[in-house]
């Protein structure tokens, strides 16, 4: 309050700036006037608080250009620091891509997109009659077996009548002409029928066909190729111990209906079995019996 009790006006004011500026000299007169002139260009009455210049001491039309400033270089300062935090992800997340993983030369991103898992489909769902296609076709693989057919080209026997018959068996490698006189005594009960030498060649074939057999038996229990006797070279040791070869008379039986017994017993089919002086043979349901002796035996 001036000494007339009126408050300071205006031009009070102005009239001690400008006295002030007369007692600042020319610079700090300069001053006064530009800070004048931004007031009035401002467009704006100076207010009066608490008894000081508010555009002297700063918090006028420039406080607030500074505030303003300022707030813009902070806002500056946090773009500045959100891009420097980007920037730093994006190297972490270059560099995760970079680097070889443990498992192998596959590369992990730093966020990898979750894969859609597939629903499980049951078989009828994957099988190509539901889907509608044709099923894939069965291509029989090439098959370099032996097919039979030249072995029963080589064991076919043709007949003066145009009929042919396919033998069963053929003579291993091992088979020989025997060196003893081998032959089979017939007998029905107590009485011989017949006698049969069986060391003229290597094997001998029982059955009922006449057209292969070499020894034919006529009963109906019997098969047309029913047995072969086969005499074979087989290693036997001595008695130092020595092996030395012998030939030994053997049959088999080529799987026949009611198979061949030896001494009362059934011999298994398809398998050589042994035959010794004095063993008896019988071929199906026949009552006949065949007694195996050479000449030492007799």
């Amino acid at each position: 309050m001036s000494s007339s009790g009126r408050p300071p006006s205006r031009y009070d004011a102005e009239e001690r700036s400008a006295s002030r500026r007369e007692d600042d000299g020319p610079g700090q007169r300069g001053r006064y006037e530009y800070k004048r002139r931004e007031s009035e260009r401002g467009g704006g009455e100076r207010r009066w608080h608490g008894g000081r210049d508010r555009d002297r001491d700063g918090y006028g039309d420039t406080g607030r250009d500074r505030d303003r400033d300022r707030s813009d270089a902070e806002r500056h300062r946090e773009r500045e620091r959100r891009r420097e935090g980007e920037r730093d992800r994006d190297g972490r997340r270059d560099y995760d891509r970079d680097r070889p993983s443990s498992r192998g030369t596959r590369r992990r991103s730093a966020s990898p997109a979750s894969r859609p898992r597939s629903r499980s489909r049951s078989p009828a769902h994957r099988s190509p009659l539901n889907s509608g296609s044709a099923p894939p076709e069965n291509k029989a693989k090439p098959n370099f077996k032996p097919s039979g057919l030249l072995a029963a080209a080589t064991n076919t026997v043709k007949v003066s009548d145009g009929t042919s018959t396919v033998l069963k068996y053929n003579e291993p490698p091992e088979a020989r002409k025997p060196t003893l006189g081998w032959r089979l005594y017939v007998f029905k009960g107590k009485d011989q029928l017949d006698l049969l030498h069986i060391n003229r060649q290597s094997a001998y074939l029982i059955g009922r066909d006449r057209t292969v057999a070499d020894i034919l038996i006529e009963h109906p229990s019997c098969s047309k190729q029913h047995a072969v006797i086969q005499h074979r070279q087989v290693q036997v040791k001595d008695e130092l111990g020595v092996p030395k070869a012998t030939i030994k008379p053997f049959v088999i039986d080529l799987e026949s209906t009611n198979h061949t017994h030896v001494n009362d017993e059934t011999i298994p089919t398809t398998r050589f079995y042994e035959l010794r002086a004095g063993d008896v043979i019988k071929f199906g349901l026949s009552d006949r019996e065949y007694v195996l002796l050479h000449d030492e035996a007799v």
